[in-house]
């Protein structure tokens, strides 16, 4: 047996049937009011039947400030409900584990009537404490309508640049108040949010943060040591899991290559129960398995989710050999990924055929 077909259950008591997830992934297929739209549905559906064990909603909006663009789930008001009800039911009678990914663009929140910052970079407007009350309290809420609505956990985006990583990376938090300075001060928000939702949804409820644990492009001041430390604090304050955004699971950070496997810093400095979730280049069973060795309990796919909606079963195969992009459109149809969301994926190079080179 595989080690993916291994069931885990989480410190709330979630119990997980296998080792692999679908990524928390950016569709555009909702309305422009964060209502859930029958594409989205569709689309996580698909992979749920096609034996996938966690399915995540793409990063849904906590507050009107903090929507990063058009097309993305709400879970901001109780207008949203209806919805993710409707996906919690249709999720849950697959059998798999239903999460929403809560999110909020801070400066990177380009379609929000106003954008809030660390410092007030142009066009948004530097945070006050009032400010930073107000975000824990619509995660809070937020997480609470997850609950209401039927779905079996959150998980808190810390990642890829939005609000949290603006506060924890040095290079764009300019603070010199209790949520600046030293690494204690650029965690405040995140673990203050992340305690909040936990004391809020009770212990049988499932929390996780997604990080972003080193710098991948531009030079930010996320370093390894760092971001480990936010990992443990943040089991100190009662998540499940960390999940890392990662790149290439097997790697070490680009810029520190002396600090070695992201992945075992990190599973070797968290509880046994907290429970580690990666993605990273893991196209085949052989990918996985090694993500497995290093340390990783869950397996993360995006793109070859995309491709594969029944991937955890069709890499079993001998004879499996996964799609890479670039697709066709007439592909991505195939596999349930609606039009809103090929447009989406033509906009990024060399994932659908012609699409970024004739734009």
């Amino acid at each position: 047996m595989s080690s993916l077909d291994q069931p885990l259950t989480l410190r709330s008591g979630l119990r997980l049937g296998g080792r692999v997830a679908l990524a928390p992934l950016t569709n555009t297929q909702s309305h422009a009011d964060g209502t859930l739209g029958d594409d989205e549905l569709r689309w996580l559906l698909r992979r749920a039947r096609g034996g996938f064990s966690w399915i995540s909603t793409c990063a849904a909006w906590v507050s009107e400030e903090g929507q990063a663009w058009a097309g993305q789930l709400g879970i901001a008001s109780d207008a949203h409900l209806p919805g993710l009800r409707r996906l919690a039911a249709a999720l849950g009678a697959e059998g798999v584990a239903r999460v929403v990914q809560l999110h909020h663009g801070g400066a990177k929140a380009e379609v929000a009537p106003r954008r809030l910052s660390t410092g007030g970079p142009e066009g948004a407007r530097a945070a006050t404490a009032a400010d930073l009350a107000q975000v824990t309290e619509d995660f809070v809420a937020a997480a609470l309508r997850a609950k209401e609505a039927g779905f079996d956990g959150v998980e808190v985006h810390g990642a890829n640049g939005y609000l949290f990583t603006q506060f924890l990376a040095p290079a764009d938090n300019p603070r010199t108040d209790a949520w600046g300075g030293d690494l204690e001060g650029r965690a405040r928000l995140l673990r203050d949010t992340t305690r909040a939702i936990r004391a809020a949804v009770g212990t049988d409820f499932a929390l996780g943060v997604r990080l972003s644990p080193v710098d991948h492009f531009a030079r930010r001041g996320l370093v390894l040591a760092d971001s480990v430390q936010v990992g443990r604090w943040l089991a100190e304050d009662g998540v499940d899991f960390v999940h890392l955004s990662l790149g290439d699971v097997r790697g070490a950070p680009p810029h520190e290559p002396e600090a070695g496997s992201i992945v075992r810093a990190f599973r070797d400095a968290l509880p046994p129960d907290v429970a580690l979730f990666a993605p990273g280049g893991i196209w085949t069973l052989h990918d996985a398995e090694e993500a497995r060795a290093l340390g990783v309990d869950v397996v993360v796919l995006g793109r070859a989710g995309i491709a594969h909606p029944d991937w955890p079963r069709a890499s079993a195969m001998p004879e499996f050999a996964p799609h890479r992009p670039p697709w066709t459109r007439e592909a991505l149809v195939e596999v349930g990924v609606g039009p809103a969301f090929v447009d989406y994926l033509e906009r990024s190079a060399g994932m659908v055929v012609g699409g970024f080179a004739r734009r």
